[in-house]
């Protein structure tokens, strides 16, 4: 497959697939990278379109960077990345996966896409992070006293969960599709099942896979739901 890289400001990209008129902006989810876009750039092209990847701050080729992968870069990120595809192709989509899916639904909350899809998708971050809480034994007073606390899942951090309560995502404007794992511990069925009502998504639950879809089954059941949708 044809690839081209270039940097977009100081965010490494990768451009893939024949040129066309029709691009996807695929956001990786945390502990990827712009190279895990592979597949699905694969299955994009053979749908006539490009896919325009990236690396989130600290990941990829930007792990050793002074720039941390917080709402308000990734925020920053995604709005230089869309910029460029905005310009450069005449129908853009979207494809996100889990923190990646929250990141683009913060940024691109009033962008209209021809189509968006995501992957175990993190809609609702103060109900991930209220069960931080609950998991790691911390309160919202330690939080609030210690500015940040280390947990095995990440850093949580006072004024990212302050940003969190007072931005929930409410609307979504662009034709939406979910692939959510039954046994998903991040995001509640409750929840996504909310977040697709209120948008009118199409939800599609595989009942034996879990947040990070990494069953014996799970790249075949991926690959399927793109190939019928996408």
């Amino acid at each position: 497959m044809k690839t081209t890289t270039l940097y977009i400001e100081k965010i490494p990209v990768i451009i893939s697939g024949e040129k066309s008129d029709k691009a996807y902006i695929y956001v990786h989810g945390k502990m990827s990278d712009k190279e895990s876009a592979e597949t699905f750039a694969q299955i994009a092209e053979s749908k006539g379109y490009q896919t325009i990847c990236f690396d989130l701050p600290e990941h990829g080729e930007r792990k050793n960077e002074n720039y941390r992968c917080d709402i308000w870069n990734g925020i920053s990120d995604l709005h230089q990345i869309s910029s460029y595809t905005f310009a450069n192709w005449k129908s853009v989509s979207l494809f996100a996966c889990s923190l990646g899916a929250y990141f683009s639904l913060q940024a691109y909350r009033d962008i209209s896409f021809e189509k968006c899809f995501f992957l175990s998708p993190i809609v609702n971050m103060e109900y991930l992070i209220q069960n931080m809480f609950l998991w790691f034994h911390v309160t919202e007073e330690m939080l609030y006293t210690e500015r940040e606390i280390p947990t095995p899942i990440d850093t949580l951090s006072w004024d990212y969960y302050q940003y969190v309560k007072k931005n929930p995502v409410t609307k979504w404007n662009s034709p939406t599709y979910i692939l959510y794992g039954g046994k998903d511990n991040l995001q509640s069925l409750q929840v996504i099942e909310n977040f697709a009502k209120t948008n009118h998504v199409a939800l599609t639950i595989s009942e034996q896979s879990e947040h990070f879809f990494m069953g014996n089954e799970d790249d075949e059941m991926i690959k399927n739901w793109l190939y019928d949708n996408l």
